[in-house]
């Protein structure tokens, strides 16, 4: 999910095909993580690499761009009343099998999102009443109450073909309305998306984008360096040097929406009692494991949320105080610490496994006793789920660019996803979530956000800069904060 931040391009022309003219080109991408599945509405529908395909292969009814709503699929949208919003589709878009995307579309995918149960996206519509294709190009979406985060969902709602739906083996090979088309896909090991030359906003520049996935760091460096791949994700901070005075790259940043935590399990012992949370948080130098660990590429976090999300309010840093930590033990009852277990997932690669050590070391020094474990991917989310764990370290983007994606989203009583019940907060998510008042909904996040901070459900110590290396031969390329760029206007000069 972003860790590091750094999306790296090589050479100038490495790659590029021109075996179809001199504007056929062809760009390959080494990725840390294995895309596994292609179904943007279920049970991977929230995670990183399905959002990275979904951005390219299908459209949604709005997208944010410059943390602003802008039309998509969708030219304009109205609301008749609290509950109620029309959109007008736009006409003359088609999928890559040829045929017309309508209202009938968009209805069936929202309505298969909504209603998948295992889907992690489903709570964002958990108040979805009707929807209902006026007519091809009218989408009336009602509510059962005001929902304040309708058009950030929709940037999540991936359209697909209401007679596709139903067909087992149509995520295989599936159709969208995006810019690229899927022309191969092997899960976890490579996809192969060709260009869609009637796409509504233009063909892309480029004919072919490849992903493969590459999960030693040394290996995607080595195959960017020797020109085998043109980008590659995930470069960790002590990586960083090797690049520096190559004339050839140039750095850009973007704002990320990904954070890093360490979450509580609040409903076991001893993490049930704030104060052994506090402790936890008061005996970690973040700011010493921002700078040893990942240099420029993290800032430190202020809030249970990155900065650049909506909703997001500052609050006052816990101290590195060792000695203080000790004594909040002490009066918690465990003068001699306590042992206890740190999960994470292999997925997240070397640098996650170096802050776990990093956390690990400096709890020892208070006297808590911590074994990390480092699991398989599905194991961990298995478990995750499960709520059977003490604590977990991992990141989070916040995708929609709204707080809702993660306060209402995690932390109210009914989600339990880390154990912490708060009937105040959960109030306080309610009245966000289903308020269509922008300032009203800000100031009630703000609250949330210092109830989650005072409360230590988690440590949150950074968050992820997005930094973008690209070669000079690589143009109109668009830092993404959420680590899912789009490829349509990208070229590579020969």
């Amino acid at each position: 999910a972003g860790l590091g931040g750094m999306l790296l391009l090589g050479p100038a022309g490495c790659g590029v095909l021109n075996s179809e003219g001199a504007g056929a080109q062809s760009m390959s991408l080494a990725y840390s993580r294995p895309i596994e599945d292609l179904d943007p509405h279920g049970v991977s529908s929230a995670a990183e690499p399905t959002q990275l395909v979904g951005r390219n292969v299908y459209d949604t009814l709005v997208t944010r761009e410059d943390d602003e709503i802008q039309p998509s699929l969708a030219t304009e949208w109205k609301r008749p009343d609290e509950n109620t919003w029309v959109f007008t589709l736009r006409s003359g878009v088609k999928f890559h099998d040829g045929k017309p995307l309508t209202a009938t579309d968009a209805k069936a995918s929202l309505e298969r999102l909504a209603g998948t149960e295992e889907a992690p996206l489903a709570p964002l519509w958990e108040s979805l009443d009707s929807v209902d294709a006026t007519d091809k190009r009218t989408l009336t979406i009602k509510t059962k109450e005001p929902l304040g985060t309708m058009l950030p969902n929709l940037t999540l709602l991936f359209i697909l073909p209401a007679d596709k739906l139903g067909d087992k083996g149509f995520f295989r090979k599936p159709v969208g309305s995006g810019p690229f088309k899927v022309e191969s896909f092997v899960p976890a090991q490579r996809l192969k998306l060709t260009s869609y030359a009637d796409y509504w906003e233009g063909p892309p520049k480029l004919k072919e984008l490849e992903f493969s996935y590459i999960p030693e760091d040394s290996t995607r460096l080595t195959s960017l360096q020797n020109g085998e791949v043109q980008a590659t994700w995930t470069i960790t901070a002590d990586q960083l040097p090797q690049f520096e005075g190559d004339e050839d790259v140039r750095l850009e940043t973007a704002t990320s929406y990904t954070y890093y935590f360490n979450w509580f399990n609040c409903s076991r012992e001893p993490f049930t009692d704030p104060n052994v949370r506090r402790a936890m948080w008061h005996a970690v130098d973040v700011e010493a494991m921002a700078k040893d660990l990942f240099q420029d590429t993290v800032r430190l976090m202020k809030a249970p949320l990155s900065s650049s999300v909506f909703g997001y309010a500052p609050q006052e840093p816990y101290e590195y105080d060792p000695e203080r930590a000790r004594k909040l033990l002490t009066d918690a009852g465990y003068p001699d610490g306590f042992s206890t277990t740190l999960m994470f997932s292999e997925a997240y690669g070397a640098e996650m496994r170096r802050v776990a050590e990093t956390l690990v070391s400096y709890w020892a020094d208070i006297g808590v006793k911590v074994e990390p474990q480092e699991l398989e991917d599905a194991q961990w989310l298995e478990r995750l789920t499960a709520l059977d764990w003490d604590m977990d370290v991992q990141t989070n983007a916040t995708q929609t660019g709204d707080a809702d994606y993660s306060l209402g989203r995690l932390y109210t009583t009914e989600a339990n996803r880390l154990g912490y019940s708060n009937k105040e907060l959960d109030r306080i998510l309610y009245a966000a979530r289903t308020t269509n008042d922008q300032d009203e909904r800000a100031d009630l996040y703000a609250q949330a956000c210092e109830i989650l901070w005072n409360d230590a459900t988690g440590i949150y110590p950074f968050e992820v800069q997005a930094k973008y290396a690209l070669s000079s031969g690589v143009n109109g390329f668009e830092p993404a904060p959420t680590f899912t760029p789009t490829f349509r206007t990208v070229s590579v000069e020969a």
